[in-house]
């Protein structure tokens, strides 16, 4: 016999008796009452939580699933933080991708919003995350929202908010808004009644600065008119990208762009993967078997609000290889470097950027070119940050995370696979033009800095239990960390939470100049790197894990990365990870 908890039956009635609620949301209720009380404890038992990233959950009836009444409540809370912030007339502008109901919750949020007095923007259409950033400063908006739910699966949307700078919100206004939100603790404490007069739909012009913007970051148009017909397969996985990847790559002289068309079409089911998520061979894998058809040079593929992309290049075998993250990151970066350097614009005021997860083949790029790196925490949002607080100080050049997402210039505040695609194919084109491939560029970049080699492992725990798990094994080693891992000793332990860097061999405790997350490091001896992280969006425990060694053009890049994997297995045995 299952019960409903107390908790559980207060909600529900709460739903019941609100003259907010409609009839059928009721009658969902009601039947759950009498025959499905399991159902109505998934449904009811706690609030969907509103975070620092926003809300993210499984559609559905209930306080704990994305709905009309959760976004509407969520938005009023937001509504009730900005008119305490912003003084005079406040603009939110608002995005959605091709999630289901995306549009649905776009207008619930429009309509809240314009209730409260507060103008909104809506882009007419389903467009990229990173033009949602752009629009925001370039509208002159007090704040942002986009509907998405990234690469999770089908069954979920989600709820993004961004502040005035166009990034994601960070303290104190991530706190204060889910004070707020936390505040509305029924629906009929929304104002769901909008103000047509206040909703007003985003014309081209915000689309055109952006590309404006794009194309001031191009440094080989030379090449470009030379070697546009580099051949690219594209795909968008169903998601947002179709609408600008294309016609941005089009209008800048690339003339061999093929998209996967199962997939161009936008598509809330997904329905031609199991996943749409980019890191994935297997969400690739139609853009793959397209390229080996025509021989393309380039693959690329983003995820359904187009702010990360995946990318495959051909080796010196003509196989087409799929690059992780911090490979992409380091092309990136590496071209855009020795493209400022030969232009003569590196003055000693610009800087990279990358995450406290991602490759330290960036900080050695940095070094060599005489740049600034700085180090955030796991999240472009703090990306964001410094580009806000070094802006008129020092130039950001470009960064990234091993996620799969870069940027580069300052006017979108969050990563950017539009304009992430356009560099990579610019990239692509400039090594058809001076006679090597992209992959010819990584090695050089090995044998430059050293052969890094990186891995992710994420342990999924679900519920209750699960957490606890995850807080048992973080727990686990702080108390006990390795004293040795793959044949190598243990020199540094870098507590982000506690924010100590512990040297092993003197005992010594310097501080960490970053915010508190739990986050665990271990530096060994010869310079290998592993990383524990609890994710902040699903129920998961993130081991990252970074070796490096020697590499020279005589070296086999395959072989030498095939005997660092086999080193990472053990050292995951060690750690009873696997």
């Amino acid at each position: 016999m299952i019960y409903m908890t107390e908790e559980t039956r207060n909600k529900a009635n709460t739903w019941l008796q609100s003259d907010a609620v409609d009839a059928q949301t009721k009658e969902v209720i009601l039947a759950w009452m009498e025959s499905d009380p399991k159902e109505l404890n998934e449904a009811f038992y706690s609030d969907l939580e509103f975070g620092t990233g926003g809300l993210r959950g499984i559609m559905g009836v209930g306080t704990m699933r994305m709905n009309k009444y959760t976004v509407g409540m969520a938005t009023q809370g937001l509504a009730n933080y900005l008119k305490v912030q912003f003084q005079g007339d406040i603009h939110v502008a608002i995005a959605h991708d091709s999630r289901n109901n995306a549009s649905f919750f776009t207008q619930t949020a429009a309509q809240v919003l314009s209730a409260n007095g507060i103008h909104v923007h809506v882009f007419a259409e389903l467009r990229p995350t990173p033009l949602l950033s752009f629009a925001v400063r370039h509208l002159g908006a007090q704040a942002g929202i986009v509907l998405t739910a990234s690469h999770n699966p089908k069954e979920y949307n989600g709820y993004k908010v961004y502040w005035n700078d166009g990034a994601q919100v960070l303290p104190p206004h991530d706190k204060g808004i889910i004070a707020q939100v936390r505040n509305v603790s029924s629906p009929d404490q929304v104002q769901f009644v909008g103000n047509p007069a206040l909703i007003h739909t985003i014309d081209d012009t915000v689309e055109k600065a952006y590309m404006a913007q794009v194309k001031t970051l191009i440094t080989a148009q030379d090449a470009i008119q030379r070697a546009g017909d580099v051949s690219v397969v594209y795909t968008s996985l169903h998601g947002a990208g179709i609408t600008m990847i294309p016609p941005v790559l089009a209008s800048l002289g690339f003339s061999r762009v093929t998209s996967v068309p199962e997939q161009s079409i936008p598509d809330g089911n997904f329905s031609t993967v199991q996943s749409p998520n980019p890191e994935e061979r297997e969400a690739l894998s139609m853009a793959l078997k397209l390229a080996d058809q025509i021989n393309a040079d380039l693959v690329l593929g983003t995820d359904p609000d187009t702010d990360r992309v995946g990318l495959a290049v051909r080796d010196h075998d003509h196989k087409l290889m799929l690059l992780n993250g911090n490979q992409a990151a380091c092309l990136l970066v590496y071209f855009q470097l020795n493209q400022w350097r030969n232009s003569n614009r590196l003055t000693g005021a610009q800087y990279i950027a990358k995450t406290i997860v991602t490759t330290d083949l960036l900080q050695r790029m940095a070094d060599d070119f005489k740049v600034d790196c700085y180090e955030t925490l796991t999240g472009f949002k703090y990306i964001a940050e410094v580009i806000r607080n070094m802006e008129g100080k020092q130039v950001f050049i470009a960064g990234g995370e091993e996620s799969y997402g870069y940027s580069a210039g300052e006017f979108v505040r969050d990563k950017d696979a539009v304009l992430s695609s356009v560099l990579f194919c610019e990239l692509a084109a400039w090594c058809k033009d001076n006679g090597q491939s992209m992959w010819d560029m990584l090695m050089e970049i090995y044998t430059r800095y050293g052969l890094f080699h990186e891995y992710l492992l994420s342990l999924t725990m679900k519920g209750l239990d699960g957490l606890a798990q995850i807080q048992q094994m973080m727990s686990q080693l702080r108390l006990n960390p390795p004293m040795q891992l793959g044949g190598s000793a243990l020199v540094e332990i870098r507590d982000v939470q506690e924010g100590t860097l512990r040297n092993i061999r003197t005992g010594e405790i310097t501080k960490m100049d970053l915010p508190a997350s739990n986050v665990l490091q271990f530096i060994l001896e010869d310079g290998s790197k592993i990383s524990a992280r609890p994710s902040g969006t699903e129920p998961k425990i993130k081991f990252y894990f970074s070796l490096r060694t020697e590499f020279d053009a005589s070296d086999d890049y395959h072989s030498k990365s095939s005997e660092m994997q086999a080193r990472i297995e053990t050292i995951c045995a060690e750690l009873s990870l696997k």
